[in-house]
């Protein structure tokens, strides 16, 4: 008669372990159902769950498992499995399941225990967790930290705007990230990533500069931040701010150019995207001067952006049509996908202001990175703790994957 045991195994993790106690199960002609392991601190935890004969063989080999626990200086527990228990385990396979990626400079039991008590009301099961960021050393500066925890989590749940709600508020609270993707195909599937530019890219808005340049920095600042709220129209504000540099002199846009700084992380996920290669691409609704430089800095593929109009060595105050808006935005990573022959899902569109919202709503995984509160809030993803290179956590990958600390 058959009977299914599980083997828990916990101790010292040392070389060898695994094939000792396969070794014995093997002599017996054991079926293994299910494994898995764990080390934390060079403590190793180690499940197996077999099938195997009933009576003197299943002793023996118990015995012998035992035995091997002893002499390795590990703790051995056997719980048998009953049909009914064997049999609803297996109808849970093919149920959906959704990654929870928690994000944070530093991650608390809290964070985690806030979290899944979320998840828990919300009827999904913790399978899995891993950690993907790599070790903090001792002494690092609190705001040099990078901390990323991945649940897999097992489950539909009954009303998901609700679960998001609840993690968007935990977020703000503790001041953490927290995303909440499906696990399919397409998570580890990408193939191209596109970019708003300014206070995305890079750390400053290219149009407020030049308008301090043109000493009408207050003026444009109040355009572009209502507009980046959502409160004017996109095109009307910035044909108003780009009329107000006119006269501005060509040589003040190489000034500014070289002192626009990248944003965290910036660097890095692009070399790492490209050396896992992704298709990357800048779709602005600043200028092509600017973006252009960016493209050459950081190997960029494409390049979308608006034309500053220039003659006689200064900028006219026009604008070239069309317009790189909201929508836009959105018909560029169509074209782009369908370019790369890939669908939307394969695409990744990330930004912070009101017009980066509709690439963010079609694309596979959008990200609103340190966005305005409206943008956060109607983004389907966000990061605003770490630096952008924190999206190589929601894809799945750890820092030992590659350097991602940038």
């Amino acid at each position: 008669m058959q009977e299914i045991v599980l083997i828990n195994i916990t101790g010292p993790d040392r070389p060898g372990l695994t094939a000792a106690f396969a070794g014995i199960l093997a002599r017996a002609d054991v079926q293994i159902l299910d494994i898995g392991q764990a080390v934390i601190h060079d403590t190793l935890s180690f499940g197996i769950l077999v099938q195997m004969q009933g009576g003197a063989d299943k002793t023996d080999v118990l015995k012998d498992i035992l035995f091997k626990g002893s002499e390795l200086d590990q703790q051995v527990k056997f719980t048998p499995i009953s049909t009914e228990d064997y049999a609803h385990w297996v109808s849970g396979q093919g149920k959906a399941r959704h990654i929870v990626t928690l994000l944070a400079r530093r991650i608390t039991a809290e964070h985690i225990a806030r979290l899944s008590t979320i998840t828990a009301r919300h009827g999904l099961n913790i399978d899995h967790i891993d950690r993907l960021s790599g070790r903090i050393p001792e002494g690092l500066p609190a705001d040099k930290g990078k901390g990323c925890i991945e649940f897999s989590v097992r489950g539909e749940p009954a009303d998901p705007e609700a679960l998001r709600a609840e993690f968007l508020a935990i977020a703000q609270e503790l001041n953490v990230d927290i995303a909440f993707q499906q696990d399919s195909i397409f998570r580890r599937n990408r193939r191209l990533v596109v970019f708003d530019m300014d206070s995305t890219l890079i750390d400053a808005e290219v149009i407020d500069e030049l308008a301090k340049a043109a000493g009408v920095g207050e003026q444009v600042a109040a355009i572009t931040e209502r507009a980046m709220r959502g409160e004017l129209d996109f095109q009307a504000s910035f044909r108003e701010r780009v009329g107000l540099l006119k006269g501005l002199p060509e040589s003040t846009l190489a000034q500014i150019a070289q002192t626009l700084r990248l944003t965290e992380g910036a660097e890095t996920l692009i070399s790492q995207l490209r050396r896992l290669g992704y298709k990357t691409a800048i779709l602005s609704g600043g200028f092509t001067y600017f973006a252009e430089g960016l493209q050459k800095r950081l190997g960029i593929d494409y390049v979308y952006a608006n034309a500053l109009p220039i003659e006689n060595g200064v900028v006219t105050g026009a604008v070239q049509l069309p317009i790189v808006d909201g929508q836009r935005k959105a018909d560029l990573l169509r074209a782009l996908a369908q370019r790369e022959g890939i669908s939307l899902e394969q695409t990744i569109a990330v930004g912070d202001g009101a017009n980066d919202l509709p690439m963010l709503s079609i694309a596979g995984l959008g990200v609103a990175f340190r966005a305005k509160p409206l943008v956060k809030k109607s983004a389907r993803q966000a990061i605003s703790t770490l630096g952008l290179d924190g999206i190589l956590y929601l894809l799945g990958f750890r820092d030992r994957d590659g350097e991602t600390t940038g």
